[in-house]
């Protein structure tokens, strides 16, 4: 069966599996999986793994101890045995930020064509579009290398349990399409920034701040000094930027504070800048601007940035075609956000990202997916897999 001869047979296919889609996503939508909510991160795993043995594709479960498990899925293949050039890789994560109950207060709704709910967006929709077009392949068959769908998730934390299975599939990659959601623009993702995500804790000393204040040392006006200077770390112009989002500390309001904690987010955009501003921190962090104070600093997550290599250029020019033949236009986008997609891209893959259903407001009560954009964005995918060979990839 020639390409075109498959194109058109997928195309045709996926256009008719709109209400299955719709139908896939409300079963996910309305599952709570908050990235600490394992038992409901597999739950949504467990709908992904009963649509895609439906269709014949096996999946692989890789157990995380804390973290929602993974879910490898391969698509049985039809071509040479050996396939050097490394499998095309559909990625997506099934965690989301929202806690337990949201799914009861915001079920999976459709008004005037939009979707609601909790992780409709991000990126519950870019799941079932996977799905979809794994499922298309299994069916039609076509693809010029294995394709395998990797679903994660602790995505929204920084996958600190999925990052080693993501780099491990990554190095055996032909292509990466990460289907974070599209931009409300309808563009694609070619940029992202790195994020690291710390926490620094201060111990001081407690005091009764009426009877003994001279023998307390306040670990809270330590943290305000070192807060300061992290947020006098931001550089705008470079793209780097430094966020104290969450505080805590003290004992009472009349004791001199013998602890406080501080959770900071940095996003930078070059590579070489993030060695350069931890380095600042640690410095920080290691002054005592209140004599007697002192501080130590953990990472708890992290992304690298999602840079574009020439392949991965190569990779983006021909999803735009792809994606007008399928019709819609898109363009590359940058976006200070983080995705999983930087560690695909930081082993060497080329990768593209937010190729996934078009949608926004992303984290908030307010996330929106356009319905009309599922079956296009998956005829796009499976279009530009299969001229992969045509563009030199």
């Amino acid at each position: 069966m020639n390409v075109e001869t498959t194109e058109s047979r997928i195309a045709s296919w996926l256009a008719t599996q709109q209400e299955a889609m719709i139908g896939l996503l409300r079963d996910m939508v309305d599952i709570d999986s908050g990235s600490y909510n394992k038992p409901g991160i597999d739950a949504v795993g467990a709908v992904v793994e009963r649509f895609l043995t439906a269709h014949g594709i096996p999946v692989e479960r890789l157990a995380q101890a804390k973290a929602g498990d993974c879910l490898r899925a391969a698509v049985p293949w039809d071509g040479p045995a050996g396939n050097a050039g490394g499998n095309i890789v559909l990625m997506g994560h099934r965690d989301t930020v929202f806690p337990d109950g949201e799914a009861v207060r915001r079920p999976f709704t459709i008004r005037d064509g939009v979707a609601y709910g909790p992780g409709v967006a991000d990126m519950k929709a870019g799941l079932v579009m996977n799905a979809f077009v794994l499922a298309a392949f299994a069916k039609f068959g076509g693809a010029p290398a294995p394709l395998v769908g990797l679903f994660t998730g602790d995505e929204e934390i920084g996958s600190p349990e999925g990052r080693p299975v993501i780099e491990a599939e990554a190095r055996r990659a032909r292509v990466v399409f990460n289907s974070e959601p599209g931009r409300v623009s309808g563009n694609v993702v070619t940029g992202r920034k790195g994020g690291v995500f710390s926490v620094f804790r201060v111990t001081g000393r407690a005091a009764h701040s009426g009877g003994n204040f001279s023998e307390g040392i306040s670990a809270i006006e330590e943290l305000a000094r070192k807060i300061q200077a992290i947020h006098a770390l931001t550089d705008l112009e470079r793209g780097i930027t430094l966020n104290v989002g969450l505080v805590s500390g003290g004992q009472s309001v009349n004791t001199v504070a013998p602890w406080a904690e501080g959770q900071i987010d940095l996003r930078y955009v070059k590579p070489e800048d993030r060695d350069d501003i931890m380095a600042r921190i640690e410095t920080i962090i290691g002054h005592s601007y209140v004599p007697g104070t002192k501080a130590e600093l953990t990472i708890r997550g992290e992304f690298l940035p999602l840079t574009q290599s020439a392949a991965a250029k190569k990779l983006f020019e021909l999803y735009v075609d792809a994606a007008a033949a399928s019709g819609f236009t898109t363009a590359g986008e940058f976006t200070g956000g983080c995705a999983d997609s930087g560690f695909t891209a930081g082993v060497g893959a080329p990768t593209i990202c937010a190729v996934g259903p078009v949608g926004g407001k992303a984290h908030s009560p307010d996330e929106f997916l356009r319905i009309d954009s599922l079956v296009p964005r998956a005829q796009a995918c499976a279009r530009a897999i299969l001229r992969l060979e045509r563009a030199g990839l």
